[in-house]
């Protein structure tokens, strides 16, 4: 599977890189995570739970961080297995470009999975992992506001930036890493089902 996005943000680079790289805004993105945890230098333990069309499982895994370029770019290989369900393996890249707007975060995801997760068929599959980005994305955005909502007054009063509701008012199920999860969410929708 191979997918790519990008998503406006209000923030500044560095804001959204720091948030990117912050385990508790990653699993209060990610649609189904329960943990994600640093385990060294650039890697992090991950567990989230997916549902795909009829197969439903916890995933666990690893996400390790390479070719960083703080606070523009880098890059995420990751590994999980979901018992009989499958397993999802992949990479991606993740780039954050300021703009006179904020930043633009731009993702490329190359996944593949295999076992049940796999005999679903790709058309599920991309639509699964699609609808994962977006609700990361919905969600990371709502965690910026809730972060720095003086970068987003200026836009609600032009009526360019619709309100989201606090995030213990959203559904539970937290939510990447934008991509470091974003990506990882989107990849992790693909192998972990983002």
């Amino acid at each position: 599977m191979d997918m790519q996005g990008s998503r406006q943000l209000a923030v500044t680079q560095q804001q959204a890189w720091d948030a990117l790289n912050d385990p508790a805004v990653l699993k209060a993105c990610i649609p189904g995570c329960d943990k994600v945890e640093a385990t060294g230098e650039n890697q992090y333990a991950i567990a989230m739970a997916l549902k795909i069309g009829p197969v439903s499982a916890k995933f666990t895994g690893k996400i390790t961080l390479s070719e960083i370029n703080p606070p523009a770019s880098y890059k995420l290989s990751f590994d999980g297995q979901g018992g009989v369900a499958g397993f999802g393996k992949g990479s991606a890249e993740v780039v954050l470009t300021p703009n006179d707007d904020g930043c633009e975060l731009s993702y490329t995801v190359h996944a593949s999975v295999g076992g049940k997760v796999a005999q679903l068929g790709q058309r599920l599959i991309d639509g699964a992992a699609k609808s994962m980005a977006e609700d990361f994305f919905k969600r990371f955005d709502g965690e910026m506001q809730r972060q720095h909502p003086e970068s987003y007054a200026p836009k609600m009063v032009m009526g360019e930036v619709k309100a989201e509701p606090p995030m213990a008012a959203q559904k539970p199920g937290i939510p990447v890493w934008v991509w470091v999860v974003g990506a990882a969410v989107l990849a992790l929708a693909a192998w972990l089902g983002s």
